[in-house]
């Protein structure tokens, strides 16, 4: 008689937007506060070598999500991610329930082939944190009319999760939860008290903080090089960069309250839990600020991934390879 097939396991998928690779304690960051994402990664496996591949637009989170949820390269997923399986598609294909919390910036159709259900839903690039605009998705029914949410962006979303994970999840299956965060996109709003942690001992300016990019790279206007003037003065980097560690740090407090939740629930055990984000930032490095250049600042992510009940995600970290965000996909579907 063959031995019965193990329980597929749930996924609880973690996505930060605009998050650079340098920026969490457990990966040699002593400047910022992150002890959510240590535990994760004391727990788990960093790939610390992870890559988005770069965008032909200067939105580049449209193109990295496309590449995450098509699993295909940024050519081959240029077309519109409609057209392709989505992993929450194949995920669901093969019995789980699938449900979304925050951002989709792919356009509704392609969410709506891709989720049973979802909440605290926000379609589009970036939002005021503290206004944001959002849909619900009921199972069975069509997304709701937008309602403003009251509170901070990562706490809403958040909330969203843990409901699910506590109340809201269908017991029969396993679950596909997508938690899209928009921190630390700007506009960058860290509640005070992080913002007078980090104003109280700013950051240092990245290593390759220069005040002017020294040649025109093709997108020396776009909208995000136009958050500070040129040339950029270590002034104003520091400052930015105390906001953008502050979003950073009250990040991780609510990815650290979705995983007690989960503990809580007795569900660790069976939980893949991955967590990364679309692209870096730039923010000083060669003095540009947004992310749409190939330099690591703006393609190299923080990626981690543990599953606490299984030897199959061993705990540790290497720069032996190099992946690419699309890479999650298949490994995700192997590992289910």
């Amino acid at each position: 008689q063959r031995p019965a097939e193990p329980a597929p396991p749930n996924v609880v998928f973690l996505f930060a937007d605009d998050q650079r690779a340098d920026t969490v304690a457990a990966h040699g960051n002593e400047h910022i506060v992150t002890p959510a994402l240590d535990a994760l990664a004391a727990r788990g496996f960093s790939f610390r070598n992870n890559y988005c591949m770069g965008a032909t637009q200067g939105a580049v989170c449209v193109a990295s999500r496309a590449m995450l949820m098509t699993g295909r390269s940024l050519y081959r997923s240029n077309d519109g991610i409609e057209k392709h399986a989505t992993l929450p598609e194949s995920v669901r294909a093969a019995g789980y329930e699938t449900f979304a919390v925050g951002k989709w910036h792919n356009g509704t159709a392609s969410f709506l082939d891709s989720f049973d259900a979802g909440a605290s839903l926000m379609f589009g690039g970036m939002s005021n944190h503290l206004d944001v605009p959002l849909r619900d998705l009921p199972r069975g029914g069509e997304l709701t009319e937008v309602r403003r949410g009251e509170g901070m962006s990562s706490e809403l979303f958040a909330d969203a999760a843990i409901e699910y994970l506590t109340v809201g999840r269908d017991e029969s299956r396993p679950f596909f939860l997508y938690v899209s965060f928009t921190a630390p996109h700007d506009p960058r709003q860290p509640p005070q008290r992080w913002r007078e942690h980090y104003d109280a001992d700013r950051p240092p300016l990245p290593a390759n903080y220069m005040p002017l990019h020294p040649f025109h790279n093709g997108w020396m206007r776009g909208r995000d090089e136009q958050l500070a003037g040129w040339p950029r003065t270590a002034e104003v980097v520091a400052d930015q960069l105390a906001e953008y560690y502050g979003m950073i740090s009250h990040l991780d407090e609510q990815v650290g309250r979705i995983l007690a939740a989960l503990e809580e629930e007795g569900l660790t055990d069976e939980t893949i839990v991955v967590y990364t984000a679309d692209h870096g930032l730039a923010l000083g490095s060669h003095g540009l600020l947004g992310k749409q250049s190939v330099y690591e600042g703006g393609i190299k992510v923080a990626t981690c991934a543990a599953w606490y009940g299984s030897d199959r995600i061993e705990a540790g970290s290497s720069t032996d390879f190099t992946a690419l965000s699309m890479d999650l996909y298949p490994t995700i579907c192997d590992l289910a």
